[in-house]
């Protein structure tokens, strides 16, 4: 009953953020115009975002591949890449992507992956992730003290406020990681301190719980220590991935034959909507994303902003969930299906 109702307030949720992004975005737009820049668009161009949208769904897939060898556990890459889909998926239709890795843990189980093992691997990736995404925000705020000023003046607080959030983030878990028995001492003193100020309900299960995550960042640090090679590979496959994603936005560029912006700078403009959204409680940061964008491209695209918006959102928002819907209605129909008939 109660993942009844998460799915349902999940889609509910999900259809009013974009029902509200729909019309905050072109309300008072001509429509007419927008559609016709956008079909004068060279298709041509877009192939190649695209190719880099499932590049990027990939390149997770790539990662968790080549980390499970690492435990011995020898899977195809396409099983591999059925699992990364789903992850995307149920991270673009869940507020602040918190579907997708228990999703993940779900059909993992089914191809008789242990859960400690799942956990572990995707919390790494998670760390990873988020930790690339703070190395290009910090790099953008130290060395790019120029170009944010020129672009990005009107919305610096918003993007210090991401980055500070995803540092916070990535500091938080790594502690969490390599100092699992202090930030067990904390997290059960703020437990406590929620059920005295009756915020909530005293439960031994949730003590538990906390334990049983708890044993998961033992595991994982005693990864991170073991295997640092891998650790290595897994960060730069993981940069490859995100500008994959980020460079998309150049091809539309390319597409209504634009000139005179870079090729550098349109890809960390879309890296500054990223930093600024990652940590936002809204599926695929919808809403906020959009907004940025008109903000901070107005001197890349000019007249041609709102459809440029439009195709750059539509290959990395709208494109992966559509291609990770996709595959993961295959996995639903094909992981666990040898095994289950095995057992049949």
């Amino acid at each position: 009953m109660n993942k009844t109702k998460k799915i349902i307030f999940n889609t509910i949720f999900l259809v009013v953020v974009f029902g509200l992004t729909i019309y905050g975005v072109f309300h008072g737009e001509d429509l007419g115009a927008v559609m016709d820049a956008i079909q004068s668009a060279d298709k041509i161009w877009l192939l190649p975002g695209v190719a880099l949208v499932a590049f990027f769904i990939w390149g997770e897939s790539i990662i968790i591949w080549y980390m499970m060898r690492s435990y011995g556990i020898h899977l195809r890459k396409r099983v591999c890449f059925l699992f990364s889909s789903v992850g995307f998926f149920f991270s673009c239709i869940t507020p602040s992507a918190s579907g997708g890795q228990p999703m993940q843990i779900y059909y993992m189980k089914k191809e008789k992956i242990s859960i400690p093992v799942a956990t572990v691997i995707l919390m790494i990736v998670t760390i990873t992730y988020k930790f690339v995404l703070v190395a290009i925000g910090v790099g953008i705020a130290v060395f790019g003290r120029g170009f944010l000023h020129r672009y990005l003046t009107g919305i610096l607080p918003i993007f210090y406020l991401g980055l500070a959030l995803n540092i916070f983030c990535v500091t938080f878990m790594t502690v969490l990681v390599f100092h699992p028995d202090l930030a067990r001492n904390f997290l059960v003193k703020g437990l406590k301190i929620l059920e005295k100020l009756h915020i909530v309900r005293k439960k031994h299960s949730r003590l538990k719980k906390l334990e049983d995550s708890m044993d998961t960042y033992r595991e994982t640090a005693a990864y991170l220590r073991t295997h640092p090679r891998v650790i290595f590979h897994v960060i730069l496959i993981t940069f490859a991935q995100r500008m994959a994603l980020f460079a998309a936005t150049w091809f539309v560029y390319r597409a209504f034959s634009l000139s005179g912006t870079g090729f550098w700078t349109v890809l960390f403009l879309q890296a500054v909507i990223s930093v600024s959204v990652d940590m936002l409680p809204l599926p695929g940061g919808m809403g906020i994303s959009e907004t940025l964008f008109l903000n901070i491209f107005v001197p890349v695209f000019g007249s041609l902003l709102l459809p440029g918006m439009v195709l750059s959102r539509g290959l990395g928002y709208y494109g992966e969930l559509f291609i990770s819907a996709f595959f993961t209605v295959i996995a639903q129909l094909t992981i666990g299906q040898k095994t289950n008939e095995k057992q049949g």
